[in-house]
């Protein structure tokens, strides 16, 4: 589709809901007099309001939107931007639905943290109702997303209560795996191909840790909660985590550390012996993700383990003290069923995890899947629709409460992944990575720190390199780029 942006250049917006709106179309931005299919987002100044407009002509159809800021809202640039780019999207959007096209349940609500918008409505005073009307209103939300927005958006504020402003999440990144999954889209190496990158990849990332602790140390953070990902963390060896763990501990100080958790997502990485070390450690949280509990869904998907191994892996973790469990879960598998997904959720009504946590396929270029034969039996997205409302129903009729969600692109029927918890065992981690209301201090490859700047909402960011080699090649920049950023936002403590 052509896009013509008149009076300013606010691109992502414009493209972010092209996108949203109309998935097989890509942007173009030709020369000239307007033609063809296209979006006409036109700004305008005007002595008290910001009026964006959006004539839109499509399979010939057209329509009109329009949307105005005052312009005593336009505070800094910042904001100015952010409001702004919002106004686009809204006039996008609106003349989309003026030429029929059906109603979205996210609305025009384009970013993967709704949360971040429903949180200052609670926070003002809104009642749970008042926060869900204007929330539908302002963004044509549906109102069960709304309401399941306001029940996650409450975990977030009574975790926010908590944090002191020098407090941070910890996370480490583990790029390994046993064997890669057909829907997995993160760089990782898969360890029976790449064995001899565990060890020289283990020092360098100590060297990281190292220099990260130090930092912490000089500014007076506090790490609130620790949580490595991956990849896979238990690809490592019982040694080889023994002597990372070892390291992490002794570099960062966390006595005041709240929660401590390894995920642990294949069963064919664990051991007794393995599951000991992280307890030995501080480990209280550990994250089991079968994804599914069919033999045949399993075996499609590359996962070299059984059902059996689950259940083993699960019983171990309980019988060894772990205080949460975590399980993960796909609805909108290739081949899956909602009679799989309704199994799924009995069984682990059963096993009574402390944590759930349902995702949504999104499929995504990088994954073997997305070009693999397997796509052609993606469920539609009707049934993905209902495996998702019946994990609701049964997860909620069982006690557990949504605390966390987030979106992802390119996710079936435009769902979200959601975060289950029974009472007292929530994840602060999950909450505060997603919500992006505290600094997380990253370490790895495709590591993302973020720091909280002291408006409450601007973020800092240091992205490392996804791709192990590259990560290698960047740290020494990329540390010292964290440092500065460290330093500028909290200064260094007096000694």
């Amino acid at each position: 589709m052509n896009l013509y942006l008149i009076g300013h250049d606010y691109r992502y917006a414009a493209e972010q809901m092209l996108l949203t709106l109309f998935p097989d179309e890509r942007p173009e931005y030709p020369d000239g007099r307007p033609t063809g299919d296209r979006a006409e987002l036109r700004l305008m100044s005007g002595t008290k309001v910001t009026t964006v407009t959006c004539v839109l002509v499509y399979h010939g159809q057209t329509a009109n939107g329009r949307t105005s800021v005052p312009n005593g809202e336009l505070t800094d640039p910042a904001e100015t931007d952010r409001r702004l780019q919002g106004a686009v999207k809204r006039a996008f959007y609106r003349a989309a639905m003026g030429i029929g096209l059906p109603h979205r349940p996210w609305g025009m609500l384009t970013g993967v943290r709704p949360g971040k918008l429903m949180t200052p409505l609670l926070a003002q005073g809104l009642n749970d109702a008042q926060a869900a009307r204007q929330f539908e209103r302002q963004y044509d939300v549906s109102p069960a997303r709304a309401d399941l927005v306001v029940r996650t958006a409450h975990a977030t504020l009574r975790a926010m209560e908590s944090l002191g402003s020098k407090d941070v999440c910890l996370y480490v990144g583990i790029p390994f795996c046993p064997t890669r999954c057909a829907y997995c889209s993160f760089v990782s190496q898969s360890v029976e191909k790449s064995l001899g990158l565990v060890e020289p990849y283990l020092e360098v990332l100590c060297r990281e840790i190292t220099d990260a602790a130090q930092m912490v140390r000089e500014t007076g953070l506090r790490i609130k909660s620790f949580y490595m990902g991956g990849g896979t963390p238990t690809t490592l060896s019982a040694r080889q985590m023994d002597r990372l763990l070892t390291h992490l501990n002794r570099s960062f100080d966390l006595s005041g550390c709240a929660e401590y958790c390894i995920e642990a997502g294949r069963p064919d990485t664990i051991t007794r012996e393995k599951l000991q070390v992280l307890l030995d450690h501080g480990a209280d949280r550990i994250s089991v993700n079968p994804q599914t509990l069919q033999q045949h869904l399993l075996d499609a998907l590359g996962r070299r383990h059984s059902v059996e191994a689950i259940y083993t892996m699960y019983e171990n973790c309980r019988k060894l003290g772990f205080s949460v469990i975590n399980m993960d879960f796909i609805a909108g598998l290739p081949g899956q069923t909602v009679a799989d997904m309704q199994e799924n959720m009995e069984i682990v009504c059963k096993l009574h995890p402390e944590n759930v946590t349902i995702h949504t396929l999104a499929l995504k270029k990088r994954a073997p899947l997305f070009h693999h034969e397997l796509r052609a039996s993606i469920p539609p997205a009707e049934e993905t629709g209902r495996m998702v409302r019946l994990c609701q129903s049964i997860l909620t009729g069982s006690g557990y409460v949504p605390y966390y969600m987030y979106r992802q692109k390119y996710m079936a029927a435009s769902f979200a992944n959601i975060g289950y918890a029974l009472p007292g065992s929530v994840s602060a981690y999950n909450i505060e990575m997603m919500e992006e209301r505290q600094s997380v201090l990253a370490a790895g490859p495709g590591g993302a720190t973020k720091f909280l700047c002291r408006d409450g909402h601007t973020l800092e960011k240091v992205y490392m390199p996804k791709d192990v080699d590259a990560y290698v090649q960047a740290l020494a920049e990329k540390m010292a780029q964290r440092r500065r950023l460290c330093a500028i936002i909290y200064g260094k403590e007096d000694v």
